[in-house]
């Protein structure tokens, strides 16, 4: 196996406050500061954004934005002057200032409010040229501005118009913050001036630019003081800070302190160590803290929230073996707050029983010979009855339960299906079968079935889509529908059996994908069973990591019936990664095929209607 692989304008920090330590909004946060912050493989400081959870707010730079315009409509004005402060746990690490030249005349009432004549801006730089200075000082930082809806669309409409792609910064607005912990008694408003007087701002703000920035630094942090109590501590808190959550759901926040931040899977406990609910996630520390913020709206969720005491975490190699050991986990337990438990007991097939005169069944252990053909398995037993029915109306196989001898009793009557010419009646002799009875021979009936249900499923779905049509020239469109949903469960159910049958059958399958690292993920699967998952990284040797896989994967035991040595699902989810792009089969022990003509020929890419129409 092999794989494939596939100038800096940092402005200087301001004289006045480079350097200076601002009020204590950080630090009381998050008690201590932690510096130089994350790095990348390199060693090189990067900045970790608002969709990354879990980040104390001492590890984040902030650049807290303002800019001064031509008017408030970013379609017919201009920038006249744009000003920034860069900070990161409670410091000031640079600051950023310059006039902008509009291009047209600062209106008088615009030079009157901020200073900014138009002589002053007549000889300072276009837009052109300060702003790819700007992004390049808040590269990886989150924006902050006070109404930050006004100043990043006038940022954003200056770099559309230079065809300059915006980076994509996260985006941090003050006054929703200020409304969520700032009440009318304290504050008539939440204007910039209002509450950088009621927090005592070192600077106070004059609508300049740079003046009013450094007064909404003072504000964020006053606003972070106070929304510490709150259990708004870390940065993905302040996307949710302003659609509130419970106090008692956010401060049981700790739970998900010690969650790995890879691949698992992750279970909320309640008092009496039950398992209450079994989730998994690419990242569990982000995915279990989401449940303590207004990201999580599902009433079933908080109240489990409410009643866990602990969260449980499996930490896993892939994404595959989180999902399948999720799977195990809910099978296991049962939690009630799962949705929808999975549970192999319940699932449903549809084969011909083993009688004289064989009949389309629905069992639940799947269990069939050699050879014998099986549809499934479905989730609910009417899901199976619509299968059975969907085949029943291309094949007059008898309908009714009773065991019918070998040879049949002389005084056996035909039923009323067989005088409709919908069975085949074997339950009496040739000689006294209705004439409207079909003359097929039963096992030529028997026959065609099984084909229908292992490899072809056309009569089927030529018998369905006639009697849809007939249907619909009737305007009878219930029935319509009531035969579509039979043909969608048949197709459903058979190209769910021929695409799991190879799998099922191989005793070692021995598969590996490429992963972005450039490693190999390697899967071994057994009885459709995954027996061990592992990852060989780059560098090292592959066909090593695969022997080790091999020799530590779990032993199975071959499965007695039709379905899997484990629940169907979870070789649905093997399946589904074997056919993923990239995936090299390393060993096999029979190939992994399909039926050229089989159900799945109806259902990949096609809905019913094109199935329908196709047909007819």
């Amino acid at each position: 196996m092999h794989a494939q692989r596939s100038n800096d304008l940092r402005p200087a920090p301001g004289p006045r406050d480079a350097g200076k330590r601002l009020p204590g909004a950080l630090r009381t946060v998050s008690g201590t500061l932690r510096s130089p912050g994350p790095v990348d493989m390199s060693g090189t400081p990067v900045q970790l954004g608002l969709d990354e959870l879990g980040t104390p707010l001492s590890d984040v730079t902030f650049v807290v934005v303002d800019l001064e315009t031509t008017g408030g409509s970013s379609k017919d004005s201009g920038i006249t002057e744009i000003g920034a402060v860069k900070v990161r746990g409670g410091e000031v690490i640079g600051e950023f200032q310059s006039l902008v030249n509009p291009g047209v005349p600062v209106p008088a009432f615009i030079a009157r409010l901020t200073g900014i004549t138009t002589l002053m801006v007549a000889s300072a730089p276009g837009i052109e040229l300060v702003l790819p200075s700007f992004l390049e000082f808040a590269r990886g930082a989150v924006l902050v501005a006070h109404n930050a809806p006004f100043d990043i669309s006038f940022l954003k409409a200056a770099a559309r118009r230079m065809d300059l792609a915006w980076p994509g910064n996260q985006v941090l607005d003050t006054v929703p913050l200020a409304r969520r912990v700032v009440t009318r008694d304290e504050a008539p408003n939440h204007k910039l001036g209002t509450l950088a007087a009621l927090f005592r701002a070192t600077v106070t703000p004059d609508h300049r630019a740079l003046s009013d920035a450094r007064a909404t630094v003072d504000v964020m942090h006053a606003l972070f003081d106070r929304m510490a109590p709150l259990g708004i501590t870390h940065l993905e808190d302040l996307a949710t800070a302003t659609d509130p959550v419970p106090d008692d759901i956010r401060k049981r926040r700790h739970l998900a302190d010690d969650m790995p931040s890879g691949p698992g899977v992750y279970m909320f406990v309640g008092p009496a160590d039950e398992v209450l609910y079994v989730g998994t996630s690419k990242n569990v520390r982000t995915r279990v803290r989401s449940y303590f913020t207004a990201a999580e709206k599902r009433s079933r969720m908080t109240e489990m929230i409410r009643l866990a005491v602990s969260v449980r975490a499996v930490p896993c190699a892939t994404d595959l073996e989180a999902r399948v050991r999720e799977l195990r986990l809910i099978t296991e337990h049962a939690p009630r707050y799962n949705r929808r438990s999975k549970h192999p007991e319940r699932m449903h097939w549809v084969r011909l029983s083993a009688e004289a005169y064989p009949r389309l069944t629905v069992v639940r252990d799947g269990a069939a010979g050699p050879g014998e053909a099986v549809v499934g398995p479905f989730v609910s037993r009417s899901r199976a009855t619509e299968a059975v029915e969907a085949l029943q109306s291309a094949h007059q196989v008898r309908q009714c339960t009773k065991k019918l001898p070998a040879v049949p009793s002389a005084s056996a009557s035909a039923c009323v299906l067989a005088e409709m010419g919908r069975c085949s009646a074997p339950c009496v002799r040739p000689e006294a079968r209705p004439a409207t009875a079909p003359a097929d021979d039963y096992a030529d009936v028997v026959a065609g079935l099984a084909r229908s249900m292992a490899h072809d499923p056309s009569p089927v779905v030529t018998a369905l889509a006639r009697r849809i049509a007939e249907h619909v020239e009737q305007q009878r469109f219930e029935d319509a529908g009531t035969d579509r949903d039979r043909l969608e469960a048949f197709l459903a159910g058979a190209s769910r059996a021929q695409r799991l049958a190879p799998v099922v059958a191989s005793p070692q399958i021995v598969a590996a994908r490429p992963t972005e690292t450039a490693g190999w993920e390697i899967v071994v699967v057994r009885y459709g069973r995954l027996a061990t998952t592992a990852v060989c990284k780059h560098g090292q040797d592959p066909l090593a990591a695969v022997a080790s896989a091999v020799a530590v994967a779990e032993h199975v035991v071959p499965p007695t019936s039709a379905g899997p040595a484990c629940h169907p699902e979870e070789t649905d989810l093997v399946v589904a990664w074997l056919r993923s792009p990239g995936v090299r089969l390393v060993e096999t022990d029979l190939p992994l095929t399909c039926p050229v003509s089989g159900a799945e020929k109806y259902v990949v890419g096609r809905s019913t209607a094109e199935v329908v129409s196709a047909a007819g």
